[in-house]
């Protein structure tokens, strides 16, 4: 009788280790989704914004058509992730941004497009979506943080493949933005 109320003992304890480590789980995952909306909205408003600032620059900048196109291709290529993979979005997320670089490099090429108003003003746009884009990868890469150490640290490793835990990749700078800039006022 009394090996039997032992393991009922053990077993409610187990029981109640498990149920606290899957809400921490639950917790985890929900605060990377959640993280993750934030910057899909920005996202979505960048998406939208895209479209108008290439037709602005196709009227000065004619013979760049390559570059226009890139961009156009890497915003079509970032909305055709599927919503739920977000690791698969970050990785275009970085193409898109690195071929929005190059459009605003056109501007400081076409003077007269840098002074279009309409430019300046979807330059403006951008900008602060960029800028609300940075606040949401910093909040998001925070959360999965603590979503990857907890799924890779005890007692979350001992029980992860049995909760389906999720390792989340981080929102990192590409190579090619890490490079110096070469300045010449030759």
């Amino acid at each position: 009788m009394i090996t039997l109320i032992i393991f009922l003992g053990i077993a409610a304890l187990l029981a109640l280790f498990l149920v606290n480590v899957f809400n921490h789980f639950a917790r985890l995952r929900n605060l990377v989704k959640d993280a993750w909306s934030n910057i899909d909205v920005a996202l979505k408003r960048r998406y939208d914004l895209i479209p108008n600032l290439v037709e602005t620059v196709k009227g000065y900048a004619k013979h760049e058509k390559s570059t226009l196109e890139s961009v156009i291709n890497a915003r079509n290529a970032a909305m055709a992730v599927p919503s739920g993979d977000i690791n698969a979005q970050i990785k275009a997320e970085n193409q898109l941004q690195q071929s929005l670089r190059s459009i605003f490099a056109l501007g400081e090429a076409y003077p007269d497009l840098k002074a279009n108003a309409n430019y300046l003003d979807l330059q403006q746009k951008l900008n602060e979506i960029e800028e609300n884009l940075e606040r949401a990868r910093r909040y998001y890469n925070g959360s999965v943080r603590e979503n990857n150490t907890y799924g890779e640290s005890v007692p979350g490793v001992l029980v992860a493949s049995l909760f389906k835990y999720q390792h989340f990749d981080y929102f990192e700078a590409e190579e090619a933005s890490r490079a110096n800039v070469k300045v010449d006022f030759s």
